[in-house]
């Protein structure tokens, strides 16, 4: 391995450590729209859309 690519290893593991912590955090924001009364609404509001277009209800 030459010495550029040796001193840029860091800098991958830097960047998987950034990927991993907005992943996160965008899984938590989720959860918690989702979880309240607003994620209920929109799951039924959305379900129910679906099944119009599908003529089952």
């Amino acid at each position: 391995m030459d010495r550029s690519a040796q001193g840029e290893r860091g800098v991958t593991t830097a960047e998987y450590a950034v990927a991993t912590a907005a992943g996160a955090g965008f899984a938590g924001l989720l959860y918690k729209l989702l979880s309240g009364g607003f994620g209920d609404h929109l799951i039924k509001t959305f379900f129910n859309h679906v099944l119009d277009l599908l003529g089952l209800r």
